[in-house]
């Protein structure tokens, strides 16, 4: 049973491989704010439209010393490919086990169409310099999600 991820709780630690080779670790990254955000698939619509709009932003992020890590269950080559066809500039990390999507409760029972299936819910974490959860975001709809992170990690 993993714990509520609210803020004020520590952040589930994590290791997993990451576009353009290599891993991203939470634990290396401390001392800066981490933007963890979890989406469905690669190359949606709506996560191609979040990739981006987190890549557009990437300079002000990191002039606000935070660092965006993109999480799916897609496999780093996938992660790759989407990366260099949409020229994202943000870390992606393939979760391909689901250990970290449920370590944060972003995996669960979804429902399109009239269909019911198991994935990812679109969820955005900010971890502060720390590793605690500073904020959190379910069900993201992707327009003006972006704003309202940056305009956190800026608070």
């Amino acid at each position: 049973m993993t714990q509520d991820i609210i803020p004020g709780t520590p952040a589930p630690d994590f290791t997993l491989p990451r576009s353009g080779g290599g891993t991203v670790a939470l634990s290396e990254l401390r001392g800066r704010s981490v933007v963890l955000y979890f989406y469905p698939k690669a190359d949606t619509p709506g996560c191609t439209k979040q990739g981006i709009a987190f890549s557009e932003a990437s300079s002000e992020f990191e002039a606000a010393d935070a660092v965006v890590v993109g999480v799916s269950k897609d496999p780093v080559e996938k992660h790759d490919r989407f990366a260099a066809k949409h020229g994202l500039s943000i870390i992606l990390a393939s979760d391909a086990d689901g250990s970290t999507c449920e370590d944060y409760g972003v995996w669960g029972e979804k429902s399109m169409y009239g269909k019911t299936f198991m994935g990812i819910e679109r969820s955005t974490f900010l971890i502060d310099a720390e590793g605690v959860i500073r904020e959190v975001w379910r069900k993201v709809k992707v327009p003006g999600h972006v704003d309202a992170v940056l305009a956190a990690v800026r608070a």
